[in-house]
């Protein structure tokens, strides 16, 4: 098939695999008349496998597909489209084209095949669409290209992604964390010095040298990496220095969860929201969107099972490269499934150096509450641009990222 051209479907199950030579996320969004969803419950992919009619699967010898029962499509439902993104984080179709092969579902006998030519910075496609016609069904090659991967074309069809990026503060706004920081910055009981930066002159040098000794930081929660490697309990702050100096410039946050009960695969996402002093959200990183904050910010990809040692899914931090709008980030894991938490065991968050991969700090969930949402950890900038590390282990009821914004802001 080339652009454009559309052919009759001969069956009534037909299967779409898409192929190409890297890893793909392959979805399919089921569409009413005026070209969107009816919900988001109409977004078929790897996390959400199954729609009425629709169904996304993938093995390791066809890759991805979206299977198409027209039969059980509800009437409302005009068009089915197949959307492709490439799974590297950034990465664009240029010289990996993909392939959608349309089948016969029940005797697997190839129907059409389609290639989109000359694809260059596009970060997402549809790649074919099913639609009703004259009582019928047909397929049409589409090629599409968006340069905002696969969130843009959720969006673009109706699926509530997420909102954009808030906008970079003006060149006058770095100036204002200072202000409105420090009542969420360290946790109570921080040494006082942070607190009146304004006041008098005289009185600055004196207490200056009463908070550089912490002897009380074991009391009050906070200790720093002195001593190596940190195991933090819930509510403790660990500071990111080291001999007084900070020690980090990129950071890895690995987060990882096995099932709770044998031979019961658990799917959940990781994702991390970045605040600004007035815990309002810049913007948020997860499996739809692998970078952001001009890739100070990114996300390793979904992982669909928990199986597994070692992380399960981790998200770098630039430290050095986020904009000075961003004081504060909080890192989540969600059951977009609905999977409960109580079905998982030793969910833990860790927090690594980016360039050495050693790890610095370790945080193990030592209960779990049968919620969709989790708070694991927050990194809050101080004053002096130092970074915070405090361990949350705070449950929620909410599937998705977007659900958590306002409980994690609340928790700054």
């Amino acid at each position: 098939m080339t652009p454009g051209s559309n052919l009759p479907l001969s069956a009534v199950r037909v299967a779409v695999d898409v192929t190409a030579p890297v890893r793909l996320d392959v979805s399919g969004l089921l569409l009413a008349a005026d070209g969107k969803v009816r919900s988001d419950d109409d977004f078929v992919f790897y996390n959400q496998p199954s729609a009425p009619g629709v169904t996304h699967s993938a093995t390791a010898a066809s890759g991805d597909t979206i299977t198409v029962d027209t039969a059980a499509v509800p009437e409302g439902i005009e068009k089915i489209v197949v959307t492709a993104s490439p799974d590297t984080p950034g990465a664009t179709f240029a010289g990996t084209e993909p392939t959608g092969t349309v089948r016969n579902a029940d005797d697997g006998s190839v129907l059409a095949s389609f290639t989109p030519p000359r694809l260059g910075s596009e970060t997402a496609l549809v790649v074919v669409e099913i639609y009703r016609r004259g009582g019928g069904w047909k397929v049409r090659a589409v090629g599409q290209g968006y340069a905002d991967g696969l969130a843009g074309i959720a969006t673009d069809f109706g699926v509530s992604v997420e909102e954009p990026a808030a906008p970079a503060a003006a060149p006058q706004a770095p100036p204002a964390p200072p202000a409105p920081a420090a009542p969420w910055g360290p946790p109570t009981g921080a040494p006082a010095p942070v607190a009146p930066p304004p006041a008098a002159a005289p009185a600055a040098p004196a207490p200056a040298p009463a908070p550089a000794p912490p002897a009380p930081a074991p009391d009050s929660g906070k200790i720093n990496l002195d001593k190596g490697r940190v195991s933090l309990q819930k509510n403790q702050t660990v500071s990111l220095v080291k001999g007084g100096r900070p020690v980090l410039s990129s950071v890895r946050m690995g987060l990882g969860w096995e099932p709770a009960f044998q031979g019961r695969s658990i799917d959940l996402d990781a994702s991390v929201i970045a605040y600004g002093p007035d815990r309002k959200k810049v913007d948020n990183c997860f499996f739809g969107k692998l970078m952001i904050l001009g890739g100070a910010i990114q996300h390793s990809g979904d992982n669909l099972t928990g199986e597994g040692a070692g992380d399960d899914e981790a998200i770098t931090v630039h430290l050095g490269g986020l904009p000075p709008e961003v004081t504060g980030l909080v890192f989540v894991v969600n059951s977009f499934s609905g999977q409960k938490f109580s079905d998982v065991a030793k969910a833990y968050c860790r927090l690594l150096d980016a360039q050495s991969g050693e790890e610095l700090v370790r945080f193990d969930l030592t209960h779990a509450e049968p919620r969709t949402g989790v708070m694991m950890a927050k990194l809050i900038r101080q004053f002096s641009g130092e970074w915070e590390m405090t361990a949350m282990g705070e449950f929620v009821d909410a599937r998705t990222v977007r659900g958590m914004t306002k409980p994690a802001a609340q928790a700054l």
